[in-house]
C-alpha cells in the first residue's frame, strides 16, 4: 500500500485552465446512431439532413371554398354577379385539397353563394394563384432542414416527418459511467448502522447527464479497496466514453483515487481553485477522460457540472447551456477567501421592486441547500467577498417569474412555515414561500432594511414579560409595518428518551455537565435561554456546549437525538418529531412581522386566508405543542411603531 501513501496537498489550478487541459485531452470521435424520426427528441443531429419531398408537394387549397379560373372571373361585380356552373366553371374544395387542373385559384365558400346544386353566384373577381399554396411553400425537396449539431425539438420531428425523413443520422450519446466508491456507502433500502451513508449521488450524477444529453451507466458500489478500483476503472475505459470516479479524490486515508489514475494513465489536475469542490481529480485512462469528484454531495454537484458537462456537450457538438443571471441586493455579508472561487448557493426573492438574496448554508455535505436554493453567487478568486446591502450577479437555478412570485419569510425558524408554503402551492402554483432561518432579531432587521416580506419572530421582554411587541416599536419605529398574531407554542427541554440525566432545570445542565445545543445569536430561543441563565444566576460559561450553535429547532432536536448525554431547548413539536422527551418551559407567542404594503397585498391576503383555514388549523393541531390564533387582532399597527 506504499504506493497508495496520503496525498495532503493539493493543487489550486483556476478551474477554467483545468477545464481547457482536459477538453484539449479529449480524443473521442463521436460515434452516429441512425434512429427512427419519431424516437428522435432531444437528440443531436450528426450530419446535416436535407428534404426527400417538398412540402406541399402539389398545389394545394389553402381555403374551403370553390376553385375557379381566376382570367374567367374578372366581369364578376356586386352589381354584375357572375354566375358559374360545377365542373366546367367550379368545383368544390376544403382546406389541403389538391387542385384539379385547369383551375388557378380559389374564392372562399364565406365569399360565394350557392344558387344550386350545381350553380354558384359570386359578385367579386379571384386573383390567379389566390388562396392556394404552391408547392413547397414549407419545404422545398432538397432543402437543408437542419444542419449538423442541432438539438431536435417536438415541432422538428413533424418537419423531418413531413420532408419524409423517416430514419435520420445522429451523434450516439457518450456513454458516461459512473463509479460510486467508499466503504461506508449502503444501497437506500439496507438498514443504517451508525457510519453508514446511503449511496445517492449515482443517480443524482445520472440524471445530470441524462439532461446534459449523455448515457449514464451507474456502477454497483466499490469498495475502499485499490485492486479492486483499478479493474473497474480498467473495465469502464473499455466500455464507456467518459468515467466519474465518486469520492477518493481528497487527501483522506483511503482516498485513492489520484494515485490509481496515476498508475492507470496519466493525471492532469488534482485540485481546483474552488469551493466546494477543490479536491477533484481530472485524469486519463487508456484514452477516456477520467474525473474524480468528491464525496460530498455539493462539491461533487459542482464538479460535474464544471467537468463533465462540457465534455458530453463537446462530443455532441453542441454549446454548453448558459445560466440566466440576476442582479440582487444582498441580505447578509458574504465572507471569502483570495485566491478561489467560491459558489454560494442562495435564497433569492423580490421586495419592493428588487431581487433580494441570502445565503444558504455553504458546508459542501448539505444537499437541501442545493435543493432549496434559487441561485448561485460567484465569487471571483481576487475577491474577498460582498458586504450586506451590495449588489452582485446571481446565476439563477429556478425561473425568474417562479423567483418574483415567491414571499420572502425571514426570522426565527418554526414547522409550520412548510405547512403555510405547502398551502400556498395548493391555492397558488405560482407562488412559494422561500425562508430562510435567521432568528428572531435578524428577522426584524430584514423587515427593516426591506429584504423580506415576513418575519417570524418569538422575542420575550425580561421587564415586561411580554412577547415581541416592545421590540418591533424599537427596532422597527418609524416603519410602516404590522404585528399579527400568528401561534401560541410551548417550548421547554429537548431531552433524550427517558430523560437520563433527569433535566428538569436550567441548573440541571450544569450539574449533570450535560452537552448542550443551543441556538444561534439573536434567536428566540436563545434570548429565552440567556434569561433563565440570568435567573439562576449562572453565567454561560457554566453551560457545557453554549458556543454549539443551531438554526433550527430540528436541527436541536436531530443533535438531542445522537447523543443520550445531550439537552436542548426548543419547541415540542421538534422533539416529537425525533421522539425525544420534553419538559416545558414557558408558553410562548410566535408572531408574524409584516410590511404594511404586503399586508395589504394580493400575496399577503393569500397567506393570511391559509393561516386562517380551517385546513391549515387542523394540520397545525395534529402537530400537537400548537394553538393558532384565533380571530387575532393586530397587536402593533403602523400608527403606533411611528409613533
Amino acid at each position: 500500500m506504499e504506493q497508495y501513501k496520503r496525498k495532503i496537498y493539493l493543487e489550486d489550478k483556476p478551474r477554467a485552465e483545468a477545464l481547457e487541459q482536459i477538453l484539449a485531452a479529449c480524443e473521442l470521435t463521436p460515434e452516429i446512431d441512425y434512429l427512427g424520426t419519431v424516437d428522435a427528441l432531444g437528440r443531436v443531429t450528426a450530419e446535416p439532413i436535407f428534404a426527400r419531398v417538398s412540402m406541399p408537394h402539389y398545389h394545394a387549397s389553402a381555403m374551403d371554398g370553390i376553385a375557379v379560373v381566376a382570367e374567367s372571373t374578372y366581369q364578376a361585380h356586386e352589381q354584375h354577379p357572375l354566375f358559374l356552373k360545377k365542373e366546367t366553371e367550379f368545383c368544390f374544395v376544403d382546406t389541403g385539397n389538391a387542385i384539379p387542373s385547369p383551375f388557378n385559384a380559389v374564392i372562399m365558400i364565406e365569399h360565394v353563394h350557392i344558387v344550386d346544386e350545381d350553380t354558384i353566384e359570386i359578385i367579386e373577381p379571384a386573383t390567379p394563384w389566390q388562396h392556394i399554396r404552391p408547392i413547397g411553400e414549407d419545404i422545398v425537396q432538397e432543402e437543408m432542414l437542419f444542419p449538423q449539431g442541432h438539438t431536435l425539438r417536438p415541432a422538428d420531428l413533424g418537419v423531418l416527418l413531413a420532408a419524409q425523413q423517416l430514419v435520420i443520422p445522429v451523434v450516439k450519446k457518450p456513454v458516461v459511467t459512473i463509479i460510486p466508491t467508499g466503504n461506508e456507502l449502503v444501497e437506500a433500502n439496507a438498514e443504517l448502522s451508525s457510519g453508514k451513508i446511503i449511496e445517492f449521488n449515482g443517480t443524482v450524477f445520472s440524471g445530470f447527464i441524462k439532461d446534459w444529453g449523455g448515457e449514464p451507466k451507474l456502477h454497483s458500489i466499490v469498495k475502499d479497496e485499490p485492486e479492486k478500483i483499478k479493474e473497474v476503472l480498467l473495465e469502464a475505459a473499455e466500455t464507456s466514453d467518459i468515467i466519474v470516479i465518486n469520492a477518493g479524490s481528497s487527501a483522506g486515508r483511503k482516498d485513492f483515487t489520484v494515485h490509481i489514475i496515476a498508475e492507470l494513465g496519466e493525471v492532469y489536475t488534482h485540485g481546483v481553485a474552488a469551493r466546494p469542490g477543490k479536491p477533484t481529480v481530472l485524469g486519463k485512462i487508456n484514452g477516456k477522460i477520467v474525473v474524480g469528484v468528491p464525496g460530498y454531495p455539493v462539491s461533487a454537484y459542482l464538479a460535474l457540472e464544471w467537468f463533465v458537462r462540457p465534455l458530453v456537450c463537446q462530443y455532441l457538438g453542441i454549446p454548453e447551456p448558459l445560466r440566466q443571471t440576476v442582479t440582487v441586493k444582498l441580505g447578509r455579508r458574504i465572507v471569502s477567501s483570495m485566491g478561489a472561487e467560491d459558489f454560494v448557493r442562495m435564497n433569492i426573492g423580490y421586495v419592493d421592486g428588487q431581487y433580494v438574496a441570502n445565503p444558504l448554508t455553504r458546508a459542501a455535505g448539505v444537499t437541501m441547500s442545493y435543493v432549496r436554493a434559487d441561485g448561485l453567487l460567484i465569487v471571483p478568486p481576487n475577491v474577498i467577498g460582498y458586504e450586506q446591502g451590495e449588489t452582485a450577479e446571481v446565476e439563477l437555478l429556478r425561473p425568474l417569474e417562479e423567483i418574483k412570485h415567491a414571499i420572502v419569510f425571514c426570522g426565527s425558524h418554526d414547522l409550520t412555515i412548510d405547512l403555510l408554503s405547502s398551502g400556498l402551492k395548493r391555492a397558488r402554483t405560482d407562488m412559494k414561500i422561500v425562508s430562510s432561518h435567521v432568528g428572531s432579531m435578524a428577522g426584524i432587521m430584514a423587515i427593516r432594511k426591506g429584504e423580506a416580506h415576513v418575519a417570524g419572530i418569538h422575542l420575550l421582554d425580561p421587564s415586561t414579560k411580554q412577547y415581541n411587541v416592545s421590540y418591533v416599536r424599537k427596532m422597527l419605529a418609524g416603519q410602516d409595518v404590522v404585528l399579527y398574531p400568528f401561534l401560541k407554542r410551548k417550548q421547554g427541554w429537548i431531552l433524550p428518551k427517558g430523560n437520563p440525566l433527569e433535566i428538569a432545570a436550567v441548573t440541571d445542565l450544569v450539574r449533570t455537565e450535560a452537552n448542550f445545543v443551543n441556538r444561534q445569536k439573536g434567536a428566540g430561543t436563545r434570548i429565552l435561554f440567556d434569561l433563565l441563565l440570568e435567573e439562576a444566576g449562572l453565567e454561560p460559561e457554566a453551560i457545557t456546549g453554549y458556543e454549539r450553535e443551531m438554526f433550527s429547532h430540528l436541527a436541536v432536536a436531530a443533535e438531542v437525538n445522537g447523543d443520550a448525554n445531550c439537552a436542548g431547548l426548543g419547541i415540542y413539536p421538534a422533539a416529537k418529531a425525533m421522539g425525544l422527551d420534553f419538559v416545558p418551559v414557558a408558553d410562548e407567542e410566535y408572531d408574524l412581522v409584516m410590511t404594511r404594503s404586503f399586508y395589504e397585498s394580493e400575496s399577503g391576503r393569500q397567506l393570511l386566508a391559509i393561516i386562517q383555514s380551517a385546513a391549515f388549523r387542523e394540520q397545525v393541531e395534529q402537530i400537537g405543542g400548537y394553538q393558532v390564533v384565533e380571530n387575532p387582532v393586530l397587536k402593533c399597527l403602523a400608527e403606533e411603531v411611528k409613533s
